[in-house]
């Protein structure tokens, strides 16, 4: 296995990935994606009550603090066919808004910039040029010559010191990198002051949650948000208003940085739109709702076959049969025993680890705790790719309003930048968005989009709310028997489904189908590659001892690997005992 070239652990994701790829010519010719640790919610949850079960969902993960609650909750009200009152739905939406919003902005500048930003090189950088440049392709109050040489000087103390904190261990220098130093200078700034702006997200899911992360304020049929104008101890007007400034601060990031820096890097780094486009199946689930019964949202759903939007299938309500009937998971190269491909509602979750004998992946045996979705195609299953480019190629084949806008504009913009670097706009259209940097600029858009959207359901609450409506919560109640409920919600890496069997009212089976599990799902028992894995293949690697170009297209898909919550000896034996509840 001596032309492996192992990139274990992928670092700036949460949870332990292992990538093994292998190299010829200066190209990747073959991938592995290997999910290193074992998620096993879905046993601690069977016997217990379903209104208790999105408290234990949402701890599959620290860093997606509401999305596994969401979904629990809504696959226990699928199941019970309830509906959730106006006020209560609109809560839901101004948090789930508020999240994705502040994790797209921490992805792009904290997770994944450093992967095309040559940190040290901003310290060669004119501050002067550096202010007339981001000038030209973007309107942000917070750039300016003074503010670019502050964060200069910060960065030469750093650097001088030998100490250069969240900076260290990068790739700089790489040939891979190609950024001018004034450039990596704004986006080093940037950087800085997102800091503070995925913060104000992160404030308003506190207030409406209760705390971040991991919030307090759900129930199965609504929120346990207290509503009244008058009263200091419940959500009032004062703090109303004051998530509701918190949105248009974060708005304005996204809309006037985010989004301008997302497009000025795709343009330096114009040659990368043909790489890591990999499955190109799209899956994404409508989200927003803006009725009591699921039937109406803001955000859009469905399927794309093929990268062809000709194809678009959409998926339109919590009932809609053509998602819930068709997902399938596949575990011949996952390890769990058995080697079947099964619907959600009938699966187990029996770990079965066998190691990877030779110390690296075997393509032929099993090699990842992470399952491999499916969907199925006529009289076949596929891979699809779930995340926000996902839920963007779906909108505009859809012709949803601000998708389409926002992403010819984007594309416009994309164009200028192009011209005034001396770059060929050729080619430069929405099939781009299909690449490494297309999924970037589609989280950004996604982004853009929900930073309108947080505003109109903000809007949609208080406009309730002054009708006299302060109702939150529809009260659960639980028959004799069998039932069957699938929650989904589009989270910021995409698309999440929880999937619940209920009989005489304890939990029988559950399972979660999470984005991360679409995207770095191994081979299924077809030989077809999952997503990070077909995503790389085909991609230049300048220096195997130095794989940036691995991380660059993993890391577009924003990994989330934190799905673990036991630890398993090789041997079997039983390393420790925890107590829930």
């Amino acid at each position: 296995m001596a032309n492996r070239v192992v990139v274990d652990p992928v670092t700036r994701i949460e949870g332990h990935l292992r990538i093994e790829v292998v190299p010829e010519n200066g190209y990747i010719k073959e991938a592995y994606s290997s999910s290193q640790m074992w998620r096993g919610i879905e046993v601690i949850l069977q016997g217990r009550d379903p209104d208790d079960a999105w408290m234990f969902a949402q701890r599959i993960c620290g860093v997606c603090t509401t999305v596994h609650a969401i979904a629990s909750v809504r696959s226990v009200e699928n199941a019970l066919q309830l509906e959730v009152p106006y006020n209560a739905q609109m809560v839901r939406n101004i948090i789930i808004a508020a999240h994705a919003l502040h994790d797209h902005i921490v992805h792009f500048y904290h997770l994944s910039a450093l992967d095309w930003v040559d940190v040290v090189s901003a310290l060669k950088a004119d501050p002067h040029k550096a202010a007339k440049i981001a000038e030209s392709y973007q309107n942000w109050k917070l750039n300016g010559a003074s503010v670019f040489k502050a964060v200069q000087d910060k960065l030469r103390k750093f650097v001088e010191s030998g100490q250069l904190g969240p900076f260290a261990n990068g790739y700089w220098g790489h040939p891979a990198m190609k950024l001018p130093p004034e450039v990596n200078l704004i986006a080093v700034t940037h950087y800085l002051q997102a800091l503070d702006y995925q913060r104000k997200a992160d404030q308003a899911i506190a207030i409406l949650g209760g705390k971040n992360p991991h919030i307090q304020n759900l129930a199965v049929g609504g929120v346990s948000t207290a509503i009244n104008p008058d009263n200091e101890a419940t959500l009032n007007m004062e703090r109303l208003y004051y998530i509701k400034q918190l949105l248009e601060e974060v708005r304005d990031f996204v809309h006037n940085c985010y989004v301008p820096d997302v497009i000025a890097i795709a343009a330096f780094y114009k040659e990368w739109l043909k790489y890591g486009r990999g499955v190109d199946n799209y899956l994404a689930v409508p989200d927003l709702p803006q009725d009591t019964k699921g039937e109406v949202f803001d955000l859009p759903g469905g399927t794309i076959f093929g990268g062809d939007l000709s194809t678009v299938k959409p998926i339109k309500s919590f009932n809609d049969e053509y998602f819930i009937k068709n997902v399938r998971e596949n575990i011949t190269h996952s390890w769990y025993k058995g080697n079947w491909t099964k619907h959600p509602w009938e699966e187990d979750t029996v770990p079965d680890y066998t190691g990877m004998p030779g110390g690296y992946i075997d393509p032929n045996g099993k090699y990842s705790w992470t399952k491999a979705p499916r969907f199925v195609k006529g009289n076949d299953y596929v891979p699809m790719q779930v995340g926000p480019l996902a839920q963007i190629l779906v909108g505009y084949a859809q012709g949803h309003k601000l998708i389409k806008k926002y992403v010819d504009q984007a594309l416009s913009d994309l164009k200028s930048v192009l011209s005034l670097i001396g770059e060929s706009t050729e080619g430069v259209d929405v099939d781009a968005l299909q690449s490494t940097p297309g999924r970037h600029l589609a989280r950004a858009l996604r982004a853009k989009v929900l930073s309108d959207l947080a505003l109109k359901q903000w809007e949609q609450l208080v406009d309730n709310i002054g009708r006299g409506d302060l109702e939150i919560y529809n009260p659960p109640s639980y028959p004799a028997g069998e039932i069957k409920g699938c929650g989904f919600h589009e989270a910021p890496r995409g698309t999440l489904s929880h999937w619940c069997v209920i009989e005489n009212g304890k939990i029988k089976n559950y399972q979660a189908v999470v984005p991360s599990t679409w995207n770095s799902s191994p081979m299924d028992d077809k030989g077809q590659h999952g997503p990070y894995e077909a995503s790389l293949i085909g991609n230049p690697l300048a220096d195997p001892e130095r794989p940036l170009e691995v991380l660059r297209t993993v890391h577009s898909f924003d990994p989330c690997i934190a799905c673990a919550v036991h630890l398993v000896d090789p041997e079997g034996n039983e390393i420790t005992k925890v107590k829930v509840l």
